[in-house]
């Protein structure tokens, strides 16, 4: 254990008679985990919504959450507890120090100017997409979506990519179309109002990420002229990653291919 995580467990470890249990740096960790795993989706959460989700006493959920404020890794505002800015700090720090984020991101910037739409970068993590990156100018408000957020994959185009492109799918009727087709498309249902577009980023049976485009289903279309842009960003950017961090200049020195290529109605 380094010494900067020995000072963070140092800082929230309660007494043993405290907790009831086993206070040890290992199950202290596991306890802050727990706790800020309840986090996991919108809003704030009170002390008794903490309590009854975690399972933790009262009065050791309390203790642990007032350390965990002090250490800015949740906010308290009168009772109700949020994640803190320092956990904001760090989550965009691991996103623009990730490989995959840093070659990527200006393929995606690029992707948007050319098509106009709203562009996601995401992972499959067990059943769920989660967003890394989302650009998009004014019409990413309208978008629900956010960096960080999941989603049930098979509901988003992302993640029907990214299955798709599984080893395992390869006797999935809807999911052969999609290797077929090189793209998914989804429309309506995963975002009221808006269809999305997405490509897969690696080799088939391997793909490591998958990049979309998103707008509203009056104007992007399912067909070779929306999906062209998302493939070739798509391909770049597993260039990029592949290659190593000597391809990414040159990759990136390509971009008039994408400029070449009829673009989507502009939402």
């Amino acid at each position: 254990m380094t010494m900067a995580l020995e000072s963070q467990v140092a800082t929230v470890k309660l007494d043993s008679a405290d907790l009831g249990v086993d206070s040890t740096p290992t199950a202290v960790l596991d306890r802050v985990s727990l706790v800020l795993d309840t986090f996991d989706g919108p809003g704030r959460l009170t002390l008794a919504q903490i309590v009854r989700r975690t399972g933790l006493p009262r009065s050791s959920a309390h203790r642990l959450l007032e350390r965990l404020v002090s250490m800015r890794w949740l906010r308290r505002d009168g009772r109700d507890y949020e994640l803190g800015m320092r956990l904001v700090e760090l989550g965009s720090l691991a996103v623009h120090q990730d490989r995959l984020h840093t070659a990527a991101l200006p393929l995606l910037h690029e992707l948007y100017r050319v098509t106009g739409f709203v562009v996601h970068l995401g992972i499959l993590d067990g059943s769920d997409v989660v967003y890394l990156e989302k650009i998009g100018g004014r019409l990413a408000a309208a978008v629900p979506t956010r960096v960080g957020e999941r989603r049930h994959a098979p509901t988003t185009a992302l993640g029907q990519a990214l299955l798709a492109f599984e080893s395992q799918s390869t006797t999935h009727p809807q999911r052969a179309r999609i290797r077929e087709a090189g793209v998914a498309f989804e429309s309506g249902s995963g975002l009221a109002g808006f269809s999305c577009l997405a490509a897969p980023i690696g080799l088939p049976g391997r793909a490591v990420a998958a990049v979309s485009i998103c707008g509203p289903t009056t104007a992007l279309r399912n067909d070779h002229i929306s999906a062209a842009p998302v493939r070739m960003a798509a391909s770049a950017i597993w260039r990029a990653i592949d290659g190593g961090s000597h391809t990414v200049t040159p990759t990136l020195q390509r971009r008039q291919l994408l400029r070449n290529l009829p673009t989507a109605a502009r939402a």
